[in-house]
């Protein structure tokens, strides 16, 4: 496919934003102790299949907006009052970006996922919404301890494709969170904004879901949230 001098040069930034995350994402993991690093990239992976990074807007995962950065997924996370006091997180699965002018429409979404949490902040349940009708799950067996006596930032949960992973909170040098197969394949990561970075209107943190587990988006959305949820309230 052939670009023009104009194309390109609109294109340059967000390319070059592309090329920074995926390359310190890769390169921060290859450096942490007992991890496997992804297949090197093909020399155009440009051209093909690109990760996805999710801009978290406020950097508050009880409610937020991630989208990706090429605008190919979008969501939604908003917290809802129940009448027993307890407390419900809802993933929404949008159709474009965040703004004034979509927040600003009534919203009449049906949630992709729902995050249920007691009123003293302990775990509920976690449900997703599929066209069979919806999978309900208690949060405490969707999202174990990878040992028994293993800290608790360090959970193992199985997703819809039969395969098992893990989130773990600071195993890697400059990724706050990073999300690994059973047999330590990076699967995503969550960085914080740099200090010397500017931000506007989001918060500079990203989500980044490399392309092989895209089809996975929702439940490491879901399972991220239940991990930030569980550090907040040191369950």
């Amino acid at each position: 496919m052939a670009f023009s001098s104009g194309e390109l040069t609109q294109a340059a930034p967000h390319l070059a934003r592309f090329v920074t995350i995926f390359s310190d994402g890769i390169e921060k993991y290859k450096g942490a102790r007992g991890c496997r690093e992804l297949p090197p990239p093909h020399p155009d992976f440009m051209q093909g299949p690109l990760p996805f990074v999710l801009e978290d807007r406020t950097g508050a995962h009880t409610s937020s907006d991630f989208d990706d950065i090429y605008d190919r997924l979008f969501f939604h996370v908003a917290t809802t009052p129940q009448r027993s006091g307890s407390s419900a997180i809802m993933i929404y699965s949008m159709n474009r970006r965040a703004s004034r002018h979509r927040d600003s429409q009534p919203f009449h979404h049906t949630p992709a996922a729902v995050l249920e949490f007691l009123p003293d902040g302990s775990l509920g349940n976690v449900s997703f919404m599929q066209p069979a009708g919806t999978l309900t799950i208690p949060m405490v067996r969707y999202l174990r301890k990878t040992s028994l006596f293993g800290r608790s930032l360090s959970r193992k949960f199985l997703c819809s494709d039969g395969r098992e992973y893990k989130w773990v909170n600071r195993s890697v040098e400059g990724q706050e969170w990073t999300c690994t197969t059973a047999d330590n394949y990076l699967v995503a990561h969550y960085d914080l904004k740099p200090a010397d970075v500017r931000a506007y209107g989001v918060s500079g943190n990203n989500l980044t879901i490399y392309e092989s587990f895209a089809h996975l988006t929702l439940e490491l959305l879901a399972s991220f949230i239940i991990m930030r949820h569980i550090q907040q309230y040191n369950l």
